[in-house]
């Protein structure tokens, strides 16, 4: 893990094509502002961690209900 220090004002650069910019700080919070390309999914590890448990619910399915989506073999 790559730790750095930066003040309000200052950023942090990503493989060139992400900024990570210190917003604001103030009553023991950061707000972070982060530049990023549309191709680049940005997530809260929250909301990160529950979309990969949802992804993983749903890609388990059973070989029953396997067959019963694809219907009757002809």
């Amino acid at each position: 893990m790559l730790i750095l220090n930066r003040k309000l004002g200052e950023s942090i650069m990503v493989d060139d094509r992400i900024e990570i910019k210190i917003l604001d700080v103030s009553d023991g919070k950061v707000k972070i502002g982060i530049e990023a390309p549309k191709s680049v999914k940005v997530f809260r590890t929250e909301v990160y961690e529950e979309i990969k448990e949802e992804n993983k619910k749903a890609s388990d399915v059973s070989l029953e209900g396997f067959n019963k989506l694809k219907g009757p073999l002809k």
